[in-house]
């Protein structure tokens, strides 16, 4: 680009200001060869942007040294004669009939190259200045862009003010009134009644538009949300619409389809004013812009923090939805300085200032550090009070926030700026994800100034170019720090991306069907919590990629060696205490010039080095000489990364031409040598074939793993090795020596505190408090010895005093990085107290703590230590200088000393005292008063402080034994209101574990756990436990569940299964700390699968059961947490003393649920899979003899259930719950009753799932006994495991049926509880009166009926029923349709337009798996299946044999409710794909077949008026015979009903005369033959005229 044709040299007369004569050109010019580059504008760029300046006055000098435009900006050009950027883009919007016709509408926003041009081009802070400048006076149309306020209003009470002094103040006065007309059911009406008041410019001012347009968006998507949740979309009996007459705005947008246009109009209006040119709610709308500021002058370290912001238009007003949007506005907020960062960046780019440039990128680390903490404020935890988001009302705001249309955007969490800007800022290239799609699309549709902004940092002035190219050390580690605080595991998407996790496993599992951004939708490739974690960890990769290489899993990278990007060495070794062993040490690593930065809380990641004494002990069993210690090595694929890895660190981040190589001694220094593992011992017992005697004692220990090392195993196997197989399996002459990396793997990391907290900005050195561990050598080694040795990483890093390594390892480099804990930092309020509680070395990360805040802050600083003696308390000195100054008190307790040391705070000083010894948790006791002030909130009458506990687990025991000892002997009565007090401070964040310790050896030889037992451990009942599985394990993890730092409800959906993969998702697997409280869970090890030798059947069938049971345990824990939501606060049933509609809709729609899709986890294709596959197995085991298998009826008793009288009268009463939805006036009357049948509702469902898992686990618990069984064949086994397991699946069914039972004697009609019975039977006779059912009140609803019962059913069926019924099944699930390419909005809408009775998208998920898997199975034994069913071949008839059939048999009309399909007996039936379609049975038929093609009618869902009258009839077959039932009521006459059935053809034909006014017709239906029911396809009347018909096939409709 020339100077002439930029926006700032044009203005000047084509010399560019930036280019100053008294420096060099290449000085001042930026990597793209200008400083203020741009996008040139066709005409005058002057006249456009009207830029004037004083004479003399350097342009480019003053944008550059001021962060504020000066006053001749403001008022030439920069001020009040500027427009904004949709004022110029945006002035000739289309009309709505063009945008209509719009098929893709990104195409109509503005291109970011003509946003650049309006907004001056770059840099950054030319665009920032520009909307300082107007924005104020525009009404920030262009959206806010400050620097001191970043992406936030600097006035968050602004746009509101001004809109309530406008006409526009009808709709925030209806926004903050919302929450109560959703709880009285009147939302639609509210809406509808606003008077029209119009979005122009006469009537809302711009300084209102941004309150304008969120009011508007949040009313109309309430109303959207309201249309379709209107009590009729669940269960219902009625088609009776509730929707307000009322102008609608159909004709302005299709996203204003069926919204009244007294809210249509003004959103339309107001959106094209904010260069929207289709009205749609973003996320930022609803959260960051919908908040109102409590302390505005309350500004560290930021604003918009949770804790100083309130939501101000909450739509339902209930917790979740409160928490959940202003955490995500407290997470926006927390990036408030990071585009002011960005910009200074920039321009420290374009001076080429690299020191500048390592202040701002420091403190734009700084601040990313900072943002993974305000994910904190959403919490999965019931104690967490305001922060508390559950995961079923988060279900709720999901379908609130669904699109208005398939074009618009979603409101998805990548429209929040954060994200956007550090893509452009690190430079990202790639978007092939469909995370890095949604962000593109979302990227086009934020406002102007925010895309203007990450234009400029995106196209010029790359930060990261810059860094690499100035080769600066410093500001490449820096740059990497950076990438990862905000694209790392430990950073600001890993923890984003976690987070996301333990809400989507509960919701997925509870109704959601997918996130807002579509990910994880049902038909994905794995269960849909575990889809959206893959598509994170794509998106991270896409951005990692770039600067990390071919990278694995993101969450694969965690503990490992790839979290250790930097190199450094071991600078000094220094006491801390009086100890002459100097058990524990002060070690202090020289990070010189690596860019480092960190902060008090964190922790440095170390990749120890094994000791030179244990090299040599391994080289000397392998005949290593030291000329053969620098031979080069084969690698396998993680040694082969691990070499990038040592070459990428070498060369400072760059990765070109590395070669992966490795010598023999970096395997042995490098490798991991010890503690032995099982996998290591069986490796290189598989080498010696199993010849070592040595070996096979260590195989036999009773815990592993074992304390010894590979030096110690092959030094002692050598000797009982013969000598040809140990030549063999290390062979040296082996090029490469591939053995060596296939036993020895790479090693872990270990991670320590960080003990300092410098004041300098790029710290050159960081400590380390060291506590060296020992164990003792195991027998098999030691022998009667008693040999003590070091741990690998603290023996390395604090060696004995005088040892060899002492000395040596100074001169090793260590790879270290750094790795921050997910809750184990400061508060962001220094006024907050807080408390340490350390054992021995876990003072550590504390002394970074008292450094960053003693003198520093106001809070105070309270220690509560445990040592053993005097002369391991470490930094005494330090300690008391800090106690002198009065900035610290320190409480100590001796464990095995009685010269102790008391807190004085007169004297302020440790005064000596003799004592006895004690323990922690008696000191804590003791200072009983104080901790308990500390531990309680605010709320409790606590001052709310903080409490960090660090060291071992003892250590974490013996401190929560004294806080719980001090609670109940100062606060609390019962123990109970202590664990409620604790499990509270846990929640909130204020009790943060440090936990480390090297897990200690899992005993082996303790009675293993079946899954059975496992599965019964759920812990959803009162004082029951919860037991997870993970790698074969089981763990009780019911105490630790409160304390767990991603919340309680993670911990709980995974109770009573094995959840390994989800542990290995959350990076938890390479974690030492959760290994390390693991170890304190631990119950026994899983029952291994039981050998089925070569039963294959056997063997599919027992993964099946398994999936079974686990699908059954999910269910019911699911099922819990809806109850715990529906029944577990009163407030959702009451608002003040009147019921909350909100309660009932929830209510509604989750039992509605449940009973539409009848259970669909447990009786859906999953089930019938299992059914299918046992009656094939033992149909097919019957006819080797020559026998016919008689099955029980499973699914039949099922479909009976499904549609029986209890089913119907289930139905009816939860549809008049239903009714109650958007009409609160009856409920009125009904409001103890709604409760209490709704508390009745769900304990039967939860009855209902504990019985189906208690028989899923008995079946279980047969596999382990079936090969114990005598028998004198596997077939026989084979066949007695599938008799069995069909008797439980009986069972299972027949559980159906007495749920319904049980559930069909309650009723909401229940005046005796009730607060005025006889307006409740006063309401009850008026509405019977009214819908013309008096007679009901003869009878009695108020008997109790006999309490049902089951038994085994007599009924049996053959197989070819069973497969007929499952290929029904298959054939009515919803079809998937052929791939096609489809907008993300598009998609999104599709979300929002689930089937009212859809299941959870795990229930979708699982159900669709099944189904596929049982296609397959039919299709791979089609042939043995058609041998089994034996069908007859179908004979096509003409029409005339049809009619000459149909006078054979006459049937009357049935009286009352038409009995069930099948509920009579189980005849065999012809499979769908069998049955001709009954066109072809009619060909050469005659004319009237003829005039049946002429005039032929799909039937409808409803009836339809024709001439030949209204016709609604039920068809259904009973024993065989097909019955039609008039449903036409309101006729005094009754029709005569013949029915001929075809034979084995799979169709029927249906005759029927009709007499009416004299007049007698004769009408004929030609149906398709099903299991349930007759699916007409033609009704004809004998004059040719096509008549309505509604077929209905379940009971209770037509």
């Amino acid at each position: 680009m020339s100077e002439r044709s930029c926006p700032v040299s044009g203005s000047l007369g084509g010399s560019c200001p930036a280019g100053s004569r008294s420096r060099s050109a290449s000085r001042r010019l930026g990597p793209r060869g200008c400083s203020f580059s741009g996008f040139s504008q066709p005409g005058d760029i002057r006249s456009v942007f009207n830029v004037g300046r004083p004479p003399g006055t350097n342009f480019c000098t003053v944008l550059i040294t001021t962060r504020s435009p000066p006053r001749w900006m403001l008022m030439n050009g920069y001020g009040l004669e500027r427009k904004s950027i949709n004022d110029i883009l945006y002035a000739d919007m289309p009309g709505p009939d063009h945008i209509t016709q719009v098929k893709n509408v990104d195409t109509l926003v503005a291109q970011d190259k003509d946003l650049l041009a309006v907004a001056l081009g770059a840099p950054a802070r030319q665009v920032m200045l520009r909307a300082e400048a107007i924005g104020q006076r525009t009404g920030w149309k262009d959206g806010y862009l400050s620097a001191e306020y970043g992406f936030c209003p600097p006035d968050s009470n602004e746009a509101a003010g001004a809109l309530a002094n406008s006409p526009g103040r009808v709709w925030s006065d209806l926004c903050e009134r919302m929450p109560g007309c959703v709880s009285r059911g009147r939302v639609r009406e509210s809406v509808a009644a606003l008077p029209l008041v119009e979005g122009t410019e006469d009537v809302i001012p711009d300084q209102a538009l941004w309150a304008a347009i969120v009011a508007l968006g949040m009313l109309c998507s309430i109303y959207r949300y309201e249309d379709k949740n209107d009590g009729y979309d669940g269960v219902s009996t009625t088609t009776a619409s509730t929707r307000p007459n009322v102008e609608m705005s159909d004709d302005l947008s299709l996203e204003l389809v069926g919204i009244p246009r007294c809210i249509g109009l003004p959103y339309w209006q107001v959106s094209r004013r904010m260069g929207r040119a289709i009205p749609h709610l973003t996320f930022f709308d609803q959260a960051s812009y919908n908040i109102r500021v409590r302390d505005p002058t309350s500004v560290h370290p930021y604003v918009g923090r949770f804790d100083n912001t309130d939501l101000r238009w909450p739509m339902f007003g209930e917790r979740t939805e409160i928490a959940f949007l202003k955490g995500c506005a407290d997470t926006s907020a927390s990036f408030q300085h990071g585009p002011d960062a960005i910009a200074s960046c920039q321009e420290h780019v374009m001076n080429r200032d690299i020191e500048g440039l390592l202040r701002e990128m420091i403190r734009l680390k700084e601040i990313l550090d900072g943002m993974p903490n305000a994910f904190h404020s959403i919490s999965t935890n019931p104690n967490s009070g305001d922060n508390y988001v559950s995961a079923m009302e988060w279900v709720r705001w999901g379908k609130f926030s669904a699109p208005l249309s398939k074009r618009c955007p979603a409101a998805s969490g990548l429209q929040f700026p954060p994200y956007l800007v550090m893509d452009a800022f690190l430079g990202r290239k790639k978007y092939d994800s469909f995370l890095g799609n949604e962000g593109l699309h979302l990227r086009a549709w934020l406002p102007s100034n925010l895309r203007a902004f990450i234009a400029s940092i995106e196209y010029h002035y790359r930060i990261p170019e810059f860094v690499r190219e100035s080769g600066d050390p410093r500001l490449m580690g820096v740059l990497d720090g950076i990438i990862e605080s905000y694209t790392g595991e430990r950073g600001f998407m890993g923890t984003h991306r976690y987070k996301v996790f333990g809400i989507l496993e509960v919701a997925f599992k509870t109704g959601r069907t997918e996130t807002n951004g579509n990910s994880g939708g049902a038909d994905t490739s794995g269960r849909p919590w575990e889809e959206v974690h893959r598509q994170f960890s794509d998106a991270m990769k896409e951005r990692l990629e770039p600067y990390r290489g071919d990278i694995p899993e993101p969450h694969k990278m965690r503990g490992t060696f790839e979290e250790c990007r930097y190199a450094a060495k071991v600078l000094s070794r220094s006491s801390v205490d009086t100890d002459p062993g100097r058990s524990i040490a002060s070690v202090t690593l020289d990070i010189r010039d690596t860019g480092i930065t960190f902060q008090p809380g964190d922790r440095l990641a170390v990749m120890p080095l094994n000791g030179w004494e244990e090299c040599a002990k391994v080289a000397a069993a392998l005949g290593l000489d030291d000329m053969m210690l620098d031979r080069p090595v084969s690698l396998d694929p993680k040694w082969t990364r691990f070499a990038g890895h040592l070459h990428t660190v070498s060369q400072h981040g760059s990765m070109a031409g590395h070669q992966a190589r490795l010598t023999v001694q970096d395997i042995l220094r490098r490798g991991h040598l010890a503690p032995l593992t099982q996998d290591l011992v069986l490796k290189v017992h598989s080498l010696l074939r199993a010849s070592s005697n040595t070996v096979l004692q260590v195989l036999a220990t009773d815990e592993w793993p074992v304390r010894g090392t590979l030096g110690d195993l092959l030094q002692s196997a050598v000797l009982d090795t013969p000598t040809h197989i140990w030549d063999q399996a290390f062979d040296l002459s082996r090029q490469g020596l591939p053995w060596l990396t296939n036993i020895i793997a790479v090693e872990v990391p270990r991670t320590y505190s960080i003990s300092c907290c410098p004041e300098e900005l790029l710290p050159s050195t960081v400590d380390l408090t060291i506590s060296r561990a020992e164990y003792k050598l195991c027998a098999t080694f030691a022998g009667s010895s008693d040999i003590s040795r070091s741990g690998v990483s603290s023996g390395f890093l604090n060696p004995p005093v005088g040892s060899a390594d002492d000395h040596s390892s100074l001169d090793d480099e260590l790879l270290v990085g750094i790795s921050r804990p997910v809750a184990f930092q400061l508060p962001v309020d220094g006024a907050a107290p807080c408390a340490f509680f350390a054992g021995g070395s876990g003072i550590a990360p504390f002394r970074s703590f008292w450094q960053s805040r003693a003198g520093n802050t106001v809070g105070r600083n309270i220690m509560y230590l445990g040592v053993q003696n005097r002369e391991k308390f470490c930094y005494e000195d330090e300690l008391r200088e800090y106690v002198r100054a009065g900035l610290m008190e320190v409480h100590l307790a001796f464990s095995r000393d009685s010269r102790g040391l008391v807190y004085d705070s007169a004297m302020r000083d440790l005064v000596e005292r003799r004592m006895e010894p004690r323990y922690i948790d008696t000191l804590i006791a003791e200072q009983g008063a104080t901790v308990c002030d500390l531990a309680m909130s605010k709320k409790q009458g606590g001052l709310g402080g903080y409490l960090y506990i660090c060291g071992s687990v003892s250590v974490f025991d013996s401190v929560m034994k004294g806080l719980r000892k001090a609670i109940y002997n100062h606060r609390t009565a019962t123990m109970e209101s202590t664990d409620i007090i604790i499990n509270t401070a846990f929640a909130e964040r204020r009790i943060m574990l440090d936990v480390f310790m090297t897990p200690k050896p899992l005993p082996c030889n303790r009675p293993t756990i079946p899954l059975s037992q496992l599965a019964l451990h759920t812990g959803h009942r009162p004082n029951t436990r919860i037991w997870i599985g993970v790698h074969g394990s089981v763990y009780d993890v019911t105490d630790f569940c409160p304390m767990h730092p991603g919340g309680t409800l993670i911990l709980k959906s995974n109770a009573g299964v094995d959840c390994s993969k989800s542990f290995d998702n959350l990076a938890h697997t390479n974690n030492p700390e959760v290994a390390s409280l693991l170890t304190k869970y631990f119950v026994g090890h899983l029952t291994p699968k039981p050998e089925f030798h070569d039963l294959d059947d056997l063997r599919s069938l027992y993964h099946l059961w398994a999936d079974y049971l686990r699908t059954s345990v999910e269910a019911l824990v699911a099922q819990q947490f809806e109850m715990d939501d529906i029944l577990g606060s009163s407030k959702l049933w009451f608002q003040g003393n009147m019921i909350n509609i909100l309660g009932v809709r929830i209510f509604y729609q989750y039992q509605s649920r449940l009973l539409q899709s009848g259970f669909s986890s447990l009786f859906g294709a999953k089930f019938q899979e299992l059914v299918l596959k046992l009656s094939f197995t033992m149909a097919n085991a019957t006819s080797h003899s020559g026998g016919i298998t008689k099955l029980p009826d499973i699914l039949g008793i099922i479909a009976r259930a499904k549609t029986s009288p209890d089913a119907v009268a289930t139905s009816k009463e939860i549809a008049l719950i239903g009714q109650y939805v958007c009409n609160s006036e009856p409920a009125r009357f009904q409001e103890r009753g709604i409760m209490d049948y709704a508390s009745k509702s769900v304990n039967l469902d939860i009855e209902l799932l504990e019985d189906i898992r208690e028989e899923a686990c008995q079946g279980m618990d047969a596999f382990d006994s079936i090969m114990t069984m005598e028998a004198s064949s596997g077939e026989q086994r084979v066949t007695a495991m599938c008799s069995f397991l069909m008797q439980i699946l009986e069972r299972m069914a027949k559980r159906l049926e007495v749920f319904y039972a049980k559930l069909a004697q309650y009723s909401i009609y229940q005046p005796a509880i009730e607060l005025n019975p006889a307006r409740t039977r006063w309401d009850f006779v008026r509405r019977r009166v009214r819908d013309r059912s008096f007679f009901v009140l003869a009878r009695d609803v108020a008997v109790e009926a006999a309490q049902p019962t089951y038994t085994a059913s007599k009924e049996t069926v053959a197989f070819d029923n069973v497969l007929s019924r499952v290929q029904q099944t298959i054939r009515n699930m919803p079809a998937t349709p052929p791939p096609r390419p489809m907008q993300l909005t598009e998609q999104h809408l599709a979300r929002a337009e689930v089937s009212k009775d859809a299941p959870s998208a795990i229930e979708a998920y699982e159900n669709g798996s099944a189904a596929r898997r049982i296609s397959s199975f039919i299709d791979s034994n089609k042939r043995a299946m058609r041998r089994l069913s034996r069908l007859p071949a179908s004979t096509p008839l003409g029409l005339e044999q049809l009619m000459e059939l149909a006078g054979q048999q006459t049937l009357a009309a049935a009286q009352g409710m038409p009995t069930p399909p099948s509920s009579k007996g189980s005849g065999r039936s012809t499979p769908a794909d069998e049955i001709p379609d009954p066109a072809d049975t009619m060909r050469g038929a005659g004319p009237l077949v003829e005039a049946m093609r002429r005039d032929r009618r799909e039937v409808g869902s409803h009836g339809e008026e024709t001439r030949a009258g209204h016709v609604e009839g039920r068809i259904t077959a009973a024993a065989g015979v097909y019955r039609c039932e008039d449903g036409n009521a309101d006729h005094d006459e009754q029709p005569e009903h013949q029915v001929a059935e075809l034979d084995g053809a799979g169709a029927a034909v249906l005759v029927w005369r009709r007499q009416r006014q004299k007049k007698e017709s004769y009408h004929v239906a030609v149906c398709r033959k099903s299991d349930e029911s007759l699916a007409p396809v033609q009704i004809v009347d004998k004059y040719n005229a096509v008549i309505g018909a509604q077929v209905v096939s379940q009971l209770g409709r037509g």
